[in-house]
């Protein structure tokens, strides 16, 4: 995996004019007035985040371009590992993982609010889930993280006490507890090849 992580892109003031069909002149007028979130260079020019924009476009109900949603997809932090289960066996697991990957940023997660805090304010690239975790639908959660760039679509690996079928979940990976970390760690090593060819291309 890339050392760096993430490649975060940063547009100018006029890219996201074109982007959103506007003269370059409008865009400077949504920075000015708040609307649109950005700061400026050392030169003054405008400058924002990919992360900025999405929100903007989302908020104001406008389609993002091809361009946008594939610059989204690119910010997840492919070295950050978001552990999300109960207290109780949290921190055995992130033991286990960290032994296993020295290399990656791990961060722990309890319950459902502290899971959406961590995903839009780190953006795992690999969400390790616990299934049982009451108080939302996992599998709706999961094809929401899935399915909206704003989140940089992770890799979901999904530990379950119930035996599912890997093709009936909406998971990368499902485990069952406690999990073969033989198995977590292949998957996880598999993942690292084409996610290093994505970030250097």
């Amino acid at each position: 995996m890339s050392k760096g992580g993430r490649r975060v892109r940063i547009f100018s003031a006029l890219e996201v004019a074109n982007i959103c069909g506007v003269v370059n002149q409008t865009a400077i007028n949504w920075i000015r007035s708040g609307h649109l979130k950005a700061f400026t260079t050392p030169g003054g020019q405008y400058r924002i985040y990919a992360k900025d924009l999405a929100a903007f476009l989302d908020k104001r109900g406008m389609s993002a371009s091809g361009e946008v949603l594939q610059v989204m997809m690119e910010n997840a932090n492919w070295n950050t590992i978001l552990i999300a289960m109960h207290e109780s066996i949290n921190e055995g697991l992130k033991n286990e993982v960290a032994h296993r990957f020295p290399e990656y940023t791990l961060i722990q997660a309890y319950d459902w609010f502290e899971i959406g805090r961590k995903m839009t304010e780190s953006k795992p690239g690999i969400v390790i889930l616990d299934a049982e975790l009451h108080g939302v639908d996992v599998y709706r959660f999961i094809h929401t993280v899935k399915n909206d760039p704003v989140f940089g679509r992770p890799y979901i690996l999904l530990l379950t006490s119930a035996h599912i079928e890997d093709n009936h979940s909406p998971a990368d990976l499902m485990l069952n507890k406690p999990p073969d970390l033989g198995r977590l760690e292949a998957f996880i090593r598999s993942l690292e090849k084409p996610l290093d060819m994505a970030a250097n291309a």
